[in-house]
């Protein structure tokens, strides 16, 4: 057998495509050679993928060890990820000790030393890997043998990449959320972001980038997300790169592209405006990172945002665009306090955005946060590494915070309680609002997870009756319109008679009541994967 190069990594899900390890495929070639090109294959896996499983497919790939034959597994390791990956490694190595076992990713580019994974493996390369881990390959099989465990990976010019996109398979286009990015960097500093270590943007050559986006779409891609830090940064690159997709838009309207982009989002000249109100609804996404709307914690974090030019932009993308808008905010920031962080909520609930993403703050390794969080920010210690108390946080409220997050995403980011929502909603402050309907939906049920669609409008019928006293047929009305919305065809106890009513009405027995035939068909989205790098 010849050699063997295995490119591997454990998604979070199998949706998710690997974009890092297909440019370490398409850069094979040129940084490793044609021989070594040959003979480099990838397999891709997801977290739930049982570690034995992970082995048996690795080492069916590598074949049985012979003399002379050099067998490379490179793994991407990533926050989510490293703890599933740890044990196949083990596992691999225990195995097979010959399999030279190269790690790269974000999760062992710092504090590495004491990562029980980079124990196990054989080399480690730490940052860039689109060139160091070719030639690292390249080494192993040829010579001379590296000296050292670690290696820096080596940042490029973005010409001396060959970009990956022609290795994502017909498969991927059918099922998978096809990964692009027309630029690396970031020349924020966001101190608790990844992104902070990067000096500034870089963009790849803007018609090469196009070229690459017209091949996929010829063969049928129509799910792009972009994952640049800063899209609109440049904007004449922004607006090159929507002219393309409007094009597409307006050759097959009938057969349309979802794009998803990362937006800045103090910063929306008149020109990116003009292209953005041309795009049909159901066509366009935006995440949105605010963060956090309180100055003193913006300031601590070294976030520069002009909240006034924020709040502009994104009250004129509600209006005047078909956009979906996503918007994030992070919890447990230095200096935010339950009450603070309520107010941004507010505030930010108020412009009018399609979803708030609710995230807890992640210790990443390496970023300056990572590097100066004082003894009063406390971070679990096993990944995800989420805040679990700080100066302004005690740990009950975190938990608190966690278990209202779970919530909002069953009640108001599955787009399921589009006119139940508000009316759950209502009061003087929103955030207030939603947590003490999260405090007793916690007390009545005691978990998270596993709260079927009709328990949790059997839930919301209880509780808009029982607490904020809302009249009965009106919360009736209001959870029938929108069960019928989603399309569910159990029947919650609280709804049973009016559905019953509703399907015979549907047969001709009898009308239904005005309001209660109508569909809301809820925009289409993209979920970023995680909270950040």
């Amino acid at each position: 057998m010849p050699h063997c190069i295995l490119l591997a990594t454990l998604n979070a899900k199998y949706s998710h495509a690997s974009l890092g390890l297909r440019y370490l495929q398409a850069n094979m070639l040129r940084h490793g050679g044609p021989d070594l090109h040959a003979v480099t294959a990838l397999h891709e896996f997801t977290i739930h993928t049982p570690p034995e499983q992970v082995v048996h497919t690795l080492v069916q790939a590598c074949g049985p060890a012979q003399a002379g034959q050099v067998a490379i597994v490179g793994l991407g390791i990533y926050i989510w990820n490293v703890v599933q990956t740890t044990e196949a490694v083990r596992q691999l190595k225990a195995l097979r000790p010959d399999i030279r076992v190269v790690l790269g990713g974000p999760e062992v580019s710092h504090e590495w030393q004491s990562q029980a994974i980079v124990g196990l493996a054989d080399y480690l390369i730490t940052g860039w890997g689109d060139v160091s881990f070719p030639r690292l390959c390249r080494a192993l099989v040829h010579g001379p043998q590296p000296l050292m465990k670690l290696i820096a990976g080596e940042q490029p010019p973005l010409d001396a990449l060959d970009l990956p996109y022609g290795f994502y398979t017909d498969d991927d286009l059918a099922h998978r959320i096809l990964y692009v990015e027309a630029s690396r960097g970031c020349p924020f500093k966001c101190a608790f972001c990844l992104s902070a270590l990067d000096k500034t943007a870089w963009a790849f050559d803007g018609d090469l980038f196009l070229t690459e986006l017209a091949s996929l779409y010829a063969r049928g891609a129509r799910t792009f997300k972009f994952v640049d830090r800063t899209f609109n940064l440049k904007v004449e690159a922004s607006v090159r790169i929507l002219e393309f997709f409007l094009q597409c838009l307006e050759k097959a309207p009938q057969d349309p592209v979802f794009v998803h982009f990362e937006l800045i989002p103090d910063h929306l000249p008149e020109a990116l405006k003009a292209c953005i109100a041309r795009f049909a609804p159901g066509t366009l996404q935006f995440e949105i990172g605010v963060q956090s709307l309180n100055p003193a914690v913006q300031k601590a974090i070294s976030r520069r945002q002009d909240s006034v030019r924020t709040q502009a932009h994104v009250q004129w993308l509600v209006a005047h665009s078909a956009a979906h808008l996503h918007t994030d905010l992070i919890f447990g920031l230095p200096g935010e306090s339950w009450e603070s962080f309520a107010q941004g909520f507010d505030t930010l609930w108020s412009w009018g955005p399609h979803e708030i993403q609710l995230g807890v703050l992640k210790r990443l390794r390496g970023t300056p946060l990572a590097l100066t969080a004082g003894p009063n920010m406390v971070f679990a210690p096993e990944p995800p590494y989420a805040i679990e108390s700080t100066d302004a946080l005690d740990g009950a409220q975190v938990q608190r915070f966690v278990r209202l997050a779970r919530y909002w995403d069953l009640v108001a980011n599955s787009g399921r309680f589009t006119k139940t929502l508000p009316c759950l909603l209502e009061g003087p402050s929103a955030f207030a609002a939603f947590a003490q309907f999260a405090d007793w939906l916690w007390a009545h049920t005691g978990q998270t997870s596993g709260i079927t669609p009709e328990a949790l409008v059997d839930a919301l019928y209880d509780y808009l009756c029982s607490q904020k006293q809302v009249p009965p047929e009106r919360a009736q009305a209001l959870l029938l319109a929108d069960y019928l919305a989603s399309g569910a065809r159990a029947r919650p106890q609280a709804l049973k008679a009016l559905l019953s009513r509703a399907q015979r009405a549907r047969h001709g027995v009898q009308p239904v009541a005005a309001g209660h035939s109508q569909r809301q068909q809820r925009h289409a989205a993209v979920v970023p994967d995680n909270n950040t790098s």
